[in-house]
């Protein structure tokens, strides 16, 4: 017989079938748990093969890279909205916010003089020079 299915054990020991034509290998199946389940993959195949179109995507790519050209050709108003205003916005709201963020800071230095300032007062009293 020059084709037959295949039933066999894989590595892992799921069962797999294999479609053989001249002893060559057509294709084989995903791993089933159960003898059962690659015999009803057979089935199957053999039940929906002869039906099945055939779908051939090499002309979907051929058609792809127009559909992309075709993008790139649009007008503004038919572009699809990007992310950019939403970080743009962020953005936005984060510079104001620093000069709050660096008034606060600065109120806060006032309020509590820091060791460097404590240190340059103690330093002019010993020299003699008002504070």
């Amino acid at each position: 017989m020059a084709h037959k299915f295949e039933i066999y054990k894989d590595k892992a020991g799921e069962f797999r079938v294999r479609f053989k034509y001249n002893s060559e290998v057509i294709f084989s199946t995903e791993g089933y748990t159960s003898k059962a389940s690659a015999q009803k993959a057979i089935k199957s195949i053999k039940d929906k093969g002869p039906a099945a179109p055939v779908d051939d995507t090499t002309e979907a790519k051929a058609a792809a890279p127009k559909a992309a050209k075709a993008a790139k050709t649009a007008t503004p108003a038919e572009k699809p909205a990007t992310k950019a205003p939403a970080k743009k916005a962020d953005r936005d709201v984060k510079a104001a916010a620093k000069p709050a963020k660096a008034e606060a800071k600065a109120t806060k230095a006032d309020a509590k003089p820091g060791k460097k300032a404590a240190k340059a007062a103690k330093a002019s009293t010993k020299a003699g020079a008002p504070a």
